[in-house]
């Protein structure tokens, strides 16, 4: 009998722990590290997939965009062409849940970006602008212009000076596929961007990147509001050196929205 109570414990506690995972967003490092040049992998994708099915990031050296989707991680590179990445490839940021469906919300006629945010954000808005939310965007995009990148190599550049430089664009017309995003509240300003963030992949697997503009022709958002949140940091003394109290703001913005358009 006390096997057997033991047993049913160790069952609950798991069963606790599982729900926990699935109702927080486990992120790698920061993305003001990343923003600083700290492109080194603090994590296998191997070990990254146990604490989430569904996310963003990158891969080691600024490896191209990362799409995690139904449990696969994807890796778009700097050609815009998807593979999927050994368990062994390192992540030195990423974004990831055990995604679970809460909202829904019908998209048609999207004409840009701000309109998507706005759709998304009167949504966050009503349910808990506090909370995080993962996003899926499974649908038809009008227009969707990704980008990706090649490895870097050291002695790293910032983010954004790096991207200027080496970034690849990618447009795409009528295309189908599913975006996946993440939006962090106002107070996440010191470890990560506040808002919406999206990467993008083809329903072929074929393709993808980091979203810079989109038009939708007709999709729907599943969102799952999450209020959990726990951060990955390495020991390791480069990153233990930085100064990630400096204002990376505007070098973050750049990064995630600037083109190579004139």
């Amino acid at each position: 009998m006390k096997k057997f109570s033991l047993i049913c414990i160790c069952l609950i506690c798991t069963c606790l722990i599982c729900a926990a995972a699935a109702e927080s967003i486990y992120q790698v490092a920061l993305l003001q590290s990343l923003a600083q040049g700290y492109f080194d992998g603090i994590m296998t994708v191997g070990e990254l997939k146990t604490h989430g099915d569904t996310g963003i990031g990158t891969f080691d050296g600024l490896n191209g965009e990362m799409i995690v989707l139904d449990g696969v991680v994807y890796q778009a590179t700097g050609d815009g062409s998807v593979v999927v990445p050994p368990d062994d490839e390192t992540v030195p940021f990423s974004n990831v849940t055990f995604f679970e469906e809460d909202l829904s919300l019908p998209l048609a006629g999207i004409a840009d970006m701000a309109a998507l945010q706005a759709a998304l954000n009167e949504v966050v808005g009503e349910h808990g602008a506090n909370l995080f939310y993962m996003v899926k965007i499974p649908g038809v995009f009008s227009s969707i212009k990704v980008r990706s990148e090649f490895k870097q190599e050291k002695p790293f550049r910032n983010l954004d000076v790096a991207l200027a430089a080496d970034q690849n664009e990618f447009d795409f017309e009528d295309v189908r596929g599913t975006m996946v995003g993440l939006y962090c509240p106002d107070y996440m300003g010191d470890l990560n961007s506040v808002g919406w963030h999206f990467h993008f992949i083809t329903e072929d697997l074929a393709q993808g990147g980091h979203v810079l503009q989109v038009s939708v022709g007709e999709a729907t958002a599943l969102l799952d509001a999450t209020q959990g949140f726990e951060l990955f940091l390495p020991e390791e003394e480069v990153f233990q050196g930085m100064e990630l109290s400096r204002d990376m703001d505007e070098a973050i913005h750049k990064a995630e929205t600037a083109t190579n358009e004139k």
